[in-house]
């Protein structure tokens, strides 16, 4: 039976999503290829044997327009004869690719195949492609007579739903910058991070190597402080539970980044020479409540627990994308989680969260800390726009 199994898995640091971060002066093709180019060098794979390139891009426009994973395979110096698709399963698209990526190897349709993801938001503002436009159309708006809400004030709901006060959301924020920092500054996170070159403010070339999101001093005490983010009269009185917790610290910032995973055949690695570092065990995909948006993740992980006949105890880490803190602490809630495993290197809100880059990126970091930590089975899970998640379970061999 085949095995899709990890080769490798990189990303390049986080940059702030705003002009003069420090990925903000590179096309977001060229990070990409950054990326892509580093398989070949690490591997010495010939990129010649490169079946597909599977890329997630969240705001496909401007200059994540027109395939921007195949324009990444061209800059990256692959031969013209490696194809490349992009998606959109909005946070999940490169979780998403590495489920297609895997489970075309699993039915036998590729050997070798890259799964990837990018989002330049200094370049491409978050919602570029429905700016001024209806989005969703009359079918969607009758059957939600009352309108779907954006995904802070979906935050806030499952705050308020869930009974998590200001100050648990703002600990747990500081949890994650603090674990973040200690990760980098332990060298934790050398092997997954590819440095990358980068025009400067001063238009010269530089090399950065280092997140620019993570706040090592970060307290629940200097984040009391913030305002909330997106209190709003009118759904204040369409939703009176609401008391306005979410603000820009227990949020994910707006980030830069790029990252991928390396996925072949068992055989195909060993063939090769390589050494498969972990496989895929499971996935699962569901779609939930489009106005609580975020609580996909807990069916996703309900449904790939079951799939993959495991518990929650036998999970070594997970790994809940942090796209607002009542996230991972919801999930946390319903399955009795072990604290020390949810995201135990920090999450988004440290790390950053580049839409597009997040599933690989999440992926990256889940298969280094299994190997660094010896665990077995790590669990990935996201949130996703528009109401859905997905899941994916990998075991470390």
């Amino acid at each position: 039976m085949t095995t899709a199994v990890i080769v490798d898995a990189v990303r390049t640091v986080s940059g702030k999503g705003k002009p003069g971060g420090q990925l903000s002066g590179a096309h977001p093709a060229q990070l990409l290829s950054q990326v892509l180019r580093t398989f070949v060098e690490r591997t010495g794979l010939d990129p010649a044997l490169v079946e597909d390139v599977i890329g997630g891009c969240v705001d496909q426009a401007g200059e994540q327009a027109l395939n921007i994973t195949r324009s990444a395979v061209l800059g990256a110096g692959f031969p013209e004869t490696v194809p490349a698709t992009t998606i959109d399963r909005q946070c999940g698209s490169s979780q998403q690719a590495a489920h297609f990526a895997a489970q075309g190897v699993l039915a036998g349709a590729y050997d070798v195949v890259i799964a990837c993801g990018v989002e330049s938001m200094s370049r491409v503002p978050m919602g570029t492609p429905a700016m001024g436009k209806d989005a969703f159309g009359p079918a969607v708006a009758a059957r939600y007579p009352e309108g779907l809400v954006e995904q802070g004030i979906s935050a806030e709901l499952i705050a308020a739903r869930w009974k998590l006060d200001r100050s648990t959301l703002d600990e747990f924020t500081a949890r994650s910058h603090a674990r973040a920092a200690a990760t980098a500054a332990a060298g934790g996170f050398a092997t997954e991070i590819v440095p990358v070159t980068v025009p400067g403010p001063d238009g010269e070339p530089h090399t950065v190597a280092a997140d620019e999101t993570v706040r090592a001093n970060t307290t629940a005490e200097g984040l009391a402080g913030l305002k909330p983010s997106f209190r709003d009269e009118a759904l204040g009185e369409r939703f009176p539970e609401i008391d306005w917790r979410i603000t820009p610290g227990n949020s994910s910032p707006l980030t830069d980044g790029a990252s991928a995973v390396l996925i072949m055949s068992e055989d195909k690695a060993r063939a090769l020479g390589l050494r498969p570092r972990a496989s895929f065990h499971s996935f699962a995909v569901t779609g939930s409540d489009p106005l609580l948006m975020l609580t996909g993740v807990i069916p996703a992980t309900q449904r790939i627990l079951a799939r993959a006949d495991l518990s929650i105890e036998d999970i070594a880490a997970y790994e809940v994308n942090e796209a607002f803190a009542p996230v991972p602490l919801v999930w946390q809630q319903e399955f009795g989680a072990d604290e020390d495993k949810l995201n135990p290197h920090g999450g988004a809100i440290a790390l950053g969260h580049p839409l597009g880059a997040s599933g690989t990126r999440l992926l990256t970091t889940l298969v280094n800390h299994l190997e660094a930590a010896g665990g077995r089975y790590g669990l990935q899970t996201m949130c996703e726009g528009g109401g859905m998640a997905n899941a994916t379970i990998i075991e470390r061999l």
